[in-house]
């Protein structure tokens, strides 16, 4: 898969591929990996130019639970360990909270991109949805934030400890088991 020779460029930035329009036929399966901490690796090796990998992100869907690179002319499947994004920025300003992932896209929490919480045992972990179902995991840091805002609200009947966007509330757990 030549991509930087399909896109031109790979230092130039511009708007995503329309890579929900392409229907390529699948070519299999290709030693790409995207660890869990967001390191994309190609054949064992991390990928070091951050232009190639918003590059790679740039072309990447999900179908199911599986991850493809997917150009005009092709379709390749991927290994994904977690999620294929980390957010490393948040802001908040008058009530909504935006994150900035580790491949420089910015998204809003709101009705499209939600926030999500999964519990892992002692605490949970927060994600964002950037696009078309592939998420983000906030960073520990960005965790630690979220917790820190986090309320108690009323929530499908019953108290929620969880954080606002927007207008909209994402519960993380019944207050009650706090």
């Amino acid at each position: 898969m030549d991509i930087a020779r399909l896109y031109g460029d790979v230092e130039a930035q511009g708007p995503l591929p329309p890579v929900g329009q392409w229907h390529p036929p699948f070519c299999g399966d290709i030693d790409m990996r995207i660890t869990h901490d967001g390191t994309w690796l190609y054949t064992g090796t991390p990928i070091t130019r951050p232009a190639m990998v918003k590059l790679f992100a740039g072309i990447l869907r999900r179908e199911g639970d599986a991850y493809f690179l997917v150009t005009p002319v092709e379709k390749v499947e991927i290994t994904v360990e977690d999620v294929p994004f980390i957010a490393v920025e948040m802001m908040s300003d008058k009530g909504i909270l935006t994150f900035r992932t580790n491949v420089d896209d910015w998204v809003t929490a709101d009705a499209d991109h939600p926030l999500r919480f999964e519990s892992d045992g002692d605490g949970f972990r927060p994600y964002i949805c950037v696009r078309d179902g592939l998420y983000a995991r906030l960073s520990r840091d960005l965790a630690q934030e979220i917790a820190n805002m986090g309320e108690v609200t009323e929530h499908e009947g019953a108290p929620w400890f969880g954080v606002s966007s927007g207008g909209l509330f994402f519960p993380v757990v019944q207050a009650d088991r706090l």
